[in-house]
């Protein structure tokens, strides 16, 4: 960058003061801060700082040489915020402490951009690319009559650079930057220029550093036909794809960069992808202890595995107890299909207690996720899930004799995120559609399902969010037709309806409380935080599960609650009341509910 004067004028100005003071043995600096924004008085005593560290023990005539280095320093750390033409007075004096510089500012015109030049060579300026050109002028960031500040400056080039950079050319280089000042009239001239280089396609796929996992693996994430063009973000998302498995530590993508410069010479070439990768651990065991209102103590333990007899296969296996279930799992993930969607398959065996109706299940199932967006450049995504379970369930209630239930379910279900943070939301919604079919298989009756639930956050003030949220259900098919365990509705306890027992409310038989056709829920919270990571809430939720809607009885419960922000989520504790039962309960959860 080059900076040229051609005449410099100084307006008088009287300013009022603030002092810093330094160490014994320096000059104690006043500094007039008239006039001054925070960011430029900041920039002035950084400035005047680095110098002021140098005049301890001087003798006089350094002292002097250092007195003309500070003011220089200021009128310097002027500049950087477009002030070309400041007249800048250092008055010398003393007190009983030793020297003091009082340091008076007139900062006269900040100076405006008055033309702007933005060139462009390489590949880039053939007639294919005019329209892409065009843009990248007009998206400039320091246009003509804005404030020149040098930061402005600076960031303007970078992004012009990584805009070029962003799409065909990977050795795009700035080659040619420049700022005329003019102080008498307070403007200046900007120049800059961009070598694209030439137009760059992917080549042959480079990896390095694998040990164990096959190089298979890495190839279903990164996909593409040699000859493609380049663009970044392509390559960014198969790092990040790469990052977010269990089988590497770490990942870099990147194009291999031809040595010399006669490749700046060509219109076209073709460069390797290269992948770098550090593998992680081939087997872990975790292990969790947790508390809730709903269940007590948990333990869960889990082991997994990042390559099955040679295949990049994830194998998980584990175990969780509390005081109402158990569980133990045994899951094989698949790698990526080219949709970016991920199969697993799986056997469990579970037992639960609650409300009354004791459940051990046997299952085999197959699950197919996929997360994706529609528009690259919204924050709107989607997950979907496809599922097909074979479970038998045997099925005990009280004062009811025990029966099997061999049952086969499809499930479908689309979860739209539309948020600003997805662990700690305060602006956006959560819509979720869940679709299920099912057949039992002694039988033959068929049964079906359709769900959804929907949250809205609205963010008030600083830090201050109000959201509500609604949830409704029906189970399709006979009214004899029995249905698993999971595919009815039962509701209540955190997360649905507070001041209530944990699935309280569903289908009476006998003395158990067991899955009904009908949920209906809604829910209102206003969440107030006392800083960033402390608050309390308001809420309340109505709703309940019953044969049909008509049969509901709406359950209200309503209270106040305690919020700490964690990484995975707020953590909430609330104290609610239960109109119906008339009871007060405490209920604890962390996360979103979605």
């Amino acid at each position: 960058m080059h900076f040229s004067a051609r005449h410099v004028i100084f307006l008088p100005l009287i300013l009022s003061a603030t002092s810093m003071a330094f160490a014994a043995g320096k000059p104690e600096v006043v500094v007039d801060p008239s006039g001054l924004s925070p960011e430029v008085l900041k920039s002035v005593d950084a400035g005047i700082s680095a110098v002021v560290r140098l005049a301890d023990d001087q003798d006089g005539g350094e002292a002097e040489r250092i007195r003309s280095r500070g003011r220089d320093a200021v009128i310097s750390a002027l500049a950087t915020h477009g002030y070309f033409a400041p007249k800048v007075t250092l008055e010398v004096g003393e007190d009983v402490a030793g020297e003091t510089w009082d340091i008076y500012i007139e900062l006269g015109k900040v100076a405006k951009v008055a033309s702007v030049e933005n060139r462009f060579a390489g590949s880039i300026a053939g007639a294919q690319y005019a329209q892409r050109v065009d843009a990248l002028k007009k998206n400039w960031g320091l246009p003509v009559g804005a404030d020149f500040i040098n930061a402005r400056w600076s960031a303007s080039k970078s992004t012009l650079l990584d805009d070029v950079m962003d799409r065909d050319f990977y050795l795009a280089r700035m080659t040619h930057s420049q700022a005329v000042v003019n102080p008498e009239t307070a403007t200046v001239d900007t120049v800059t220029e961009v070598n694209s280089g030439p137009a760059v396609t992917l080549g042959n796929i480079e990896v390095i550093g694998l040990r164990r996992v096959p190089e298979s693996l890495v190839r279903r994430y990164i996909r593409y036909k040699p000859g493609d063009p380049y663009v970044q973000d392509q390559l960014d998302d198969w790092q990040q794809a790469l990052q977010s498995t269990n089988f590497f530590r770490g990942a870099f993508v990147s194009l291999k960069t031809p040595e010399g410069s006669g490749v700046y010479d060509l219109e076209q070439v073709e460069l390797p992808v290269s992948v770098r990768v550090t593998e992680g651990p081939s087997r872990s065991i975790a292990g969790s202890l947790g508390v809730d209102d709903i269940s007590g103590i948990r333990i869960e333990g889990l082991y997994t595995q990042n390559v099955v007899w040679g295949l990049p296969v994830i194998m998980e296996t584990g175990a969780g107890f509390d005081f109402k279930s158990q569980r133990a799992f045994l899951d094989f993930t698949l790698p990526p299909n080219y949709d970016g969607s991920r199969d697993s398959f799986g056997v469990m065996a579970r037992h639960s207690d609650i409300q009354n109706e004791d459940v051990t299940r046997f299952g085999l199932g197959w699950k197919r996720k996929r997360e994706f967006k529609l528009d690259p450049e919204s924050r709107v995504n989607y997950e979907s899930n496809w599922g097909v379970l074979l479970a038998h369930d045997s099925i005990k209630r009280e004062n009811e004799a025990r029966f099997s239930l061999p049952t086969m379910v499809g499930t479908w279900d689309l979860l739209r995120r539309d948020l600003n943070d997805r662990y700690d939301p305060r602006e956006g919604n959560l819509i979720a559609l869940g679709l299920g079919a099912g057949m039992t298989l002694n039988k033959q009756q068929t049964f079906g399902r359709v769900g959804l639930r929907v949250q809205q956050w609205w963010p008030v003030g600083k830090r201050d969010v109000f959201t509500l949220r609604a949830e409704a259900g029906q189970v399709l098919g006979s009214k004899n037709t029995p249905i698993p365990d999971d595919f009815g509705y039962r509701t209540g306890g955190p997360r649905s309806i507070r001041g209530y027992k944990y699935n309280e409310f569903g289908r009476d038989t006998g003395n158990a409380i067991v899955g009904t056709r009908s949920l209906a829920v809604v829910g209102a919270q206003y969440m107030h935080y006392f800083d960033d990571r402390f608050g309390m809430s308001v809420f309340v939720d109505a709703g309940d599960a019953a044969p049909s809607f008509r049969d509901m009885k709406i359950a209200l419960g309503y209270g106040v609650g305690a919020i700490v922000k964690t990484p995975a989520g707020p953590l909430s504790l609330d104290l609610a009341w239960g109109q119906r039962d008339r009871k007060l309960r405490l209920h604890f959860s962390l996360g979103v509910a979605f």
